[in-house]
């Protein structure tokens, strides 16, 4: 809602009212401007669009979602780099079930920018990882995937790990091929 640097101004607003209030032995006010400000603190490092954003997928509301993403204006400006790293993770999420190179440019822009948390990290890894396995790229996708094993410290995506390599194994099978069975007749050489 706000730009970041107009959440840095009402920190300090914050602040130096609080200062003017315990000169004047408000102390209940200010402690009320302190915490306040933290407030402004928080919204700096965790924009409100993004927080939504992640409420509404939560709820599978994917429509819900990109309406909050798309009210952040200009993103580069606007937010600090994870932020902007989270910004370009939800836009892959959702646009991961429509277009396939899109998602693959939204998630190349997170794993560059960086995100907080190593679980969410792992889950771009493996989303890219499933993007180059439809793109018969397998052994980056190998590589996405052992990366994205390591960040899982948690364990979370487990279990969506061990698919995907099943579903590598699978891929990577031969098919039958019929016909004439590999031999050439005399006037085929």
């Amino acid at each position: 809602m706000f730009n970041k640097y107009i959440k840095l101004v009402l920190v300090v607003i914050c602040i130096a009212a609080a200062v003017w209030q315990f000169y004047e032995t408000n102390i209940g006010n200010g402690i009320m401007f302190i915490l306040l400000g933290l407030i402004f603190v928080f919204l700096y490092f965790k924009n409100e669009m993004i927080l939504l954003a992640f409420l509404q997928l939560r709820k599978q509301n994917f429509e819900g979602a990109k309406k909050w993403l798309d009210r952040i204006k200009n993103p580069e400006a606007n937010l600090v780099r994870k932020q902007q790293g989270y910004y370009n993770y939800l836009n892959g999420l959702m646009v991961s079930q429509t277009n396939m190179n899109e998602a693959e440019k939204y998630f190349r822009k997170a794993e560059k920018l960086g995100l907080s948390m190593s679980t969410d990290m792992a889950m771009v890894k493996l989303n890219l990882a499933g993007i180059a396995m439809t793109k018969n790229r397998k052994r980056e996708a190998e590589m996405l995937l052992a990366e994205a094993k390591k960040l899982d410290k948690q364990n979370m995506l487990d279990e969506q790990i061990r698919m995907m390599k099943q579903q590598m194994k699978r891929a990577g099978v031969p098919r039958q091929q019929f016909g004439r069975g590999g031999r050439r007749g005399k006037g085929f050489r």
